[in-house]
C-alpha cells in the first residue's frame, strides 16, 4: 500500500447524467466508489450533478450577458467552475447515450474551454497542474469512444490525465440492467472495481506529483513569454 499523504489534495467529481436530483443515477453509484477511495486517503471531495444547476450554452467565461434574456438570463456556471477550480482532481461521470457522453457532459466541456485561454501564476493556461479522469456507464458499446473524445478535451484544455484514468461499467448490449439494478452484476464486476481503483490512486498520486513540485514545471510553456516573443527553441524564429 501507497504511503503517499493525499490530505492536502481536493477532488471535484461532476456528475452529467441526465437525472436531476434526487433521482437514482447509476453513473452516481459507480462514481461514489472512487470518491470512497479518496476520501479513505483523506483527499477532500465536493461533488454535484451539472443537471441541477442552470448552465447556459456558450464558450464564454459567463453567458448572462449573451443568452436570449440578457442581464436577466441565469448562468450558474461561474460559481461552479470556482469549485472545479479550487481542486487538483476533476472526475467527469457520464452515461452513455448512443455511444456518446451525455450532452451535459459535452456542455461542461464547453464551458471549461470558455476558460481555456486564462493563465496561472505561472502564465501557463489554467487549468496546468491539476489532474483528470472520466467514469461511464451504460447498457450499451461506447466507454473507450467516451473516454478517448473526454480525456483529449481535458488534456488538450490543460490537465494531466494519468494512466488508467478511465473507468466504466457495461451492462448487456441493448436493453439490460443498469449498474445499480438489482442482479445488474456491476458492483461486482472484477474489471469495473480494478480499473475505477486504479484510475483514483492514479489521480491522486500525479495530483500529488503536481501539488509539490508547486504546479506543472514551467519552461517553454509560458503564454506571456511567448506572446514577448520568446520561440523556446523552435527552429524557425524568424516567423516571430
Amino acid at each position: 500500500m501507497s504511503t503517499s499523504d493525499f490530505s492536502d489534495l481536493k477532488a471535484c467529481f461532476v456528475n452529467c447524467t441526465l437525472k436531476p436530483s434526487p433521482a437514482l443515477s447509476h453513473t452516481q453509484g459507480l462514481m461514489d466508489n472512487s470518491i470512497a477511495i479518496m476520501e479513505a486517503q483523506g483527499v477532500s471531495v465536493d461533488s454535484f450533478r451539472a443537471v441541477d444547476y442552470d448552465i447556459a450554452p456558450g464558450v464564454n467565461p459567463d453567458m448572462r450577458e449573451d443568452v436570449p434574456g440578457g442581464n436577466q438570463a441565469t448562468d450558474d456556471w461561474p460559481e461552479l467552475a470556482k469549485r472545479i477550480l479550487d481542486a487538483d482532481i476533476l472526475v467527469l461521470g457520464t452515461p452513455i447515450w448512443l455511444g456518446e457522453r451525455s450532452s451535459v457532459a459535452s456542455r461542461v466541456i464547453e464551458r471549461l474551454y470558455g476558460l481555456s485561454g486564462e493563465t496561472n501564476d505561472r502564465d501557463q493556461y489554467l487549468y496546468y497542474g491539476r489532474t483528470a479522469g472520466v467514469i461511464s456507464t451504460g447498457n450499451e458499446d461506447g466507454s473507450k469512444h467516451v473516454a478517448m473524445n473526454t480525456l483529449y478535451a481535458l488534456q488538450h484544455l490543460g490537465y494531466t490525465i494519468p494512466p488508467a484514468a478511465d473507468a466504466a461499467w457495461l451492462g448487456a448490449i441493448g436493453p439490460g440492467p443498469s449498474y445499480l439494478d438489482e442482479g445488474s452484476g456491476g458492483p461486482e464486476s472484477e474489471f469495473t472495481r480494478r480499473n475505477t481503483t486504479f484510475m483514483a490512486w492514479n489521480l491522486m498520486h500525479v495530483a500529488a506529483w503536481l501539488k509539490s513540485g508547486g504546479g506543472f514545471p514551467a519552461g517553454g510553456n509560458s503564454t506571456k513569454e511567448w506572446n514577448d516573443g520568446a520561440t523556446f527553441d523552435h527552429p524557425n524564429p524568424e516567423y516571430r
